[in-house]
């Protein structure tokens, strides 16, 4: 893999549209993409997340993405400084999702520590995958190629495949990305279960839902145990931030955008982050599209967060089947019969656990979604404040399942059996 340019700013300014043709001129692999001259080249600001500046630049040869961070929360305002070393976390983050996983994010074209820019590659027919949810479009290969990006992502950078070694080295990059864990730590672990200036719900129709939150004293337990285990599972590169929003598609391709929470935690984050935006979208979409057909693209929805948890456990015993080249469960050990059976009774439970873990960050996730800070689209585009209330309070219902039932769930058929009962 080519890597990046490294862009030597002295100090930072914020990017806009007059500045960034002179900006991207002087990386030179990034004005052959584009082509022309740089006077010619188009640029527009698209930029609609909660923290970063987002150009697209056009050429005549082709186009690119710049992505800057702002010494603030974007979605706040000034008042909630960020650290803008984040972008270097995510160049990081992406250049060794790459090597893990060839094709599943955008390239890396260059990186400026100092002025906290990205340039990567325009992602172009893609579009948002919620955006493609909300629209009831049929994805054939979204499913499989995010539980390949998982399985190789999280799997290549764990100590079934590195040795000790290159995974502490490894570790010792992410693990100063310290201020955006802490806002993962608050808003999806402690906020929701407190009084927070930063939460919001629908009110008044689920002021009382969120005071029974807050006085669930076994769900709190449960979910505090979640937090130590994102605090203190260091198991691989997790993405950290990996919701519908955070995937770009077409019918043909899938890619993983925006790593920058990426940390090392606990394997079972990312998948249950992307789960839990499949379940919200789907308990949403009842309200969105009414009748049959309505109904058929939910259940499609439902089967493509089952094809993700399905696909990602065999690809990832696969790999530990026949990439098993680091520190854990070192191979040789298991090469005679016995072994062989020891070990795959070992990555059953494994699989297991990790599913456990899956199920409890979910639910975590959909729960910080309606009593939290963030909201997402595929609830707040619901016009009736009383028919968004009824589908916040099954998503609420079935994230404190999910997290308060993790252990007894045992296969993906328990979550759909929850769903059905829960989205009625």
């Amino acid at each position: 893999m080519e890597e990046p340019f490294l862009v030597q700013t002295t100090d930072y300014k914020p990017l806009n549209e007059g500045s960034l043709a002179e900006y991207l001129s002087a990386i030179p692999s990034v004005a052959e993409l584009l082509g022309g001259s740089p006077d010619d080249w188009r640029v527009r600001e698209v930029g609609d997340g909660n923290l970063n500046l987002v150009f697209v630049i056009e050429g005549s040869s082709g186009g690119v993405i710049v992505k800057q961070a702002l010494p603030y929360m974007r979605l706040v305002g000034e008042s909630w400084p960020l650290p803008l070393e984040r972008s270097y976390f995510e160049s990081l983050a992406l250049a060794e999702q790459a090597r893990a996983a060839p094709g599943s994010v955008p390239r890396l074209f260059a990186t400026d520590r100092v002025g906290a820019a990205v340039v990567m590659e325009y992602l172009q027919p893609h579009v948002i995958l919620r955006k493609a949810l909300l629209q009831g479009r049929h994805l054939p290969l979204f499913a499989e190629h995010m539980a390949r990006f998982l399985a190789e992502s999280l799997f290549k950078t764990s100590d079934l495949y590195l040795t000790a070694d290159r995974k502490k080295s490894l570790m010792q990059k992410f693990c100063a990305n310290t201020e955006l864990c802490k806002i993962t730590e608050d808003l999806v672990f402690t906020d929701p279960y407190r009084i927070s200036p930063g939460n919001r719900w629908t009110s008044p129709q689920l002021d009382d839902d969120a005071a029974a939150f807050r006085a669930d004293a076994p769900l709190k337990a449960e979910v505090q145990a979640l937090k130590l285990k994102f605090l203190t599972s260091a198991e691989a590169l997790v993405h950290g931030d990996l919701h519908t929003g955070s995937i770009m598609v077409t019918d043909e391709d899938t890619r993983a955008i925006d790593p920058e929470f990426a940390f090392f935690g606990p394997m079972g984050f990312d998948i249950g982050a992307l789960i839990a935006n499949l379940l919200i979208a789907a308990i949403a979409h009842r309200v969105h599209r009414q009748g049959a057909l309505g109904d058929a693209y939910r259940t499609w929805i439902l089967d493509q967060a089952e094809l993700v948890w399905t696909g990602f456990a065999t690809k990832f015993q696969s790999l530990w089947e026949t990439e098993a080249t680091g520190d854990a469960f070192t191979a040789e050990l298991f090469e005679d019969p016995a072994g062989r059976i020891a070990l795959g009774r070992m990555q059953d439970r494994y699989l297991a656990d990790l599913f456990a873990d899956t199920l409890g960050f979910a639910g975590c996730k959909m729960i910080r979604r309606v009593l939290g800070l963030a909201h997402v689209e595929d609830l707040e585009s619901i016009a009736d404040p009383d028919l968004r209330a009824a589908a916040e309070r099954k998503v609420l219902a079935l994230g404190r399942r999910l997290i308060l039932k993790r252990s007894t769930m045992t296969s993906f058929n328990d979550v759909l059996y929850a769903v059905e009962e829960i989205d009625l």
